[in-house]
């Protein structure tokens, strides 16, 4: 069987599976600086596709690849793969559900943290010699504690649940929206409360996003919605740049209606360095907080996706279903 991969071969072959060995497949890595169309054009008997995050599984793919039976996401995310052409055609799309839901509720509520306390200015000023002068400053600014905010959490699927779970000890006040509302004992146990969106977003001084990018979700964060927060109140994003309108966010930090910006993911990515939430002009600029996408970026991430992935050609070869199929086949 032969396997299209979309990632580089270093990373597969650190945490290939040792099952994987033995088994009949044959990888073929085609990694930048090849075009993707290429690479599936010069492999028309594939039959299974591995993506990264970035790279665009279209129709147009799928089409060059008659033999194609499984495209497989290396993380959680499937935004990038046309689920609708795959389904028609038979072939399933799959993901590697939970399991990087630990790692990115840790970088959550570490970004949260740098926002609230000042991570990067903080450690700029010691570099520059003014750990004495930022200190002052920071005492009459009645910094808060984590414990204090009222965090409301949109999407409560895995990594949503996680993130509930690891604030909670905090003392922090927990509110959620999504689309489906949880049973009332899973909010029992998270010690947890719904609110409509806007209502969220109005009682909360901390917003993070934990939910896919759809037709639906796509610039949930705008104008609009905006317009309901609390004067100061910090947003973060560890799930997808496109679920915020970038040009909103930056007029909203610009009037002040959000006081901090903590962003793990951005649209687009690769992120420019002109980016309207990365160029921030000086006032506002020490109020973001930036890291380039790692919050599922662990060695445990990669071991439990990698092994889900690779499990799942093994079911194909036995023909039975794969697993975590999202396109509904």
């Amino acid at each position: 069987m032969k396997i299209l991969i979309f990632g580089p071969k270093a990373r597969y072959d650190l945490y290939l599976p040792d099952f994987v060995r033995d088994m009949p497949v044959e990888p073929v890595f085609c990694g930048a600086p090849a075009p993707s169309l290429q690479a599936a054009a010069d492999n028309p008997e594939a039959e299974v596709i591995f993506a990264d995050a970035i790279t665009p599984v279209g129709r147009e793919m799928i089409d060059l690849l008659p033999r194609l039976r499984m495209i497989h996401s290396e993380g959680v995310a499937f935004n990038a793969i046309d689920t609708a052409a795959a389904r028609e055609k038979g072939i399933f799309v799959c993901n590697n559900k939970g399991c990087n839901a630990g790692s990115v509720a840790e970088h959550t509520v570490m970004l949260m943290l740098m926002a609230l306390r000042r991570g990067i200015t903080g450690h700029a000023a010691v570099r520059a010699g003014k750990q004495i002068q930022f200190k002052e400053r920071f005492m009459v600014s009645s910094a808060p504690e984590l414990g204090e905010q009222t965090v409301g959490i949109v999407g409560l699927g895995d990594i949503g649940t996680a993130t509930a779970q690891l604030l909670r000890p905090f003392g922090c006040k927990l509110y959620y929206y999504t689309a489906r509302r949880r049973p009332p004992e899973t909010e029992a146990e998270l010690g947890i409360t719904y609110l409509p969106l806007e209502e969220l977003a109005a009682q909360c001084s901390i917003l993070s996003l934990h939910c896919a990018v759809n037709q639906q979700t796509t610039h949930m964060v705008n104008e609009e919605l905006l317009s309901h927060v609390r004067p100061g109140t910090i947003l973060v994003n560890t799930a997808r740049g496109q679920l915020v309108d970038n040009l909103a966010v930056r007029q909203a930090l610009l009037d002040g209606r959000l006081g901090g910006i903590a962003i793990d993911t951005f649209d687009p990515e690769p992120t420019p360095a002109d980016h309207p939430l990365v160029d921030l002009p000086p006032e506002i600029a020490d109020r973001a907080v930036f890291s380039p996408h790692l919050g599922g970026i662990t060695g445990g991430v990669f071991r439990r996706a990698h092994r889900n992935m690779w499990n799942s050609v093994r079911l194909l070869l036995e023909g039975q279903r794969p697993n975590f199929i999202v396109n509904g086949l």
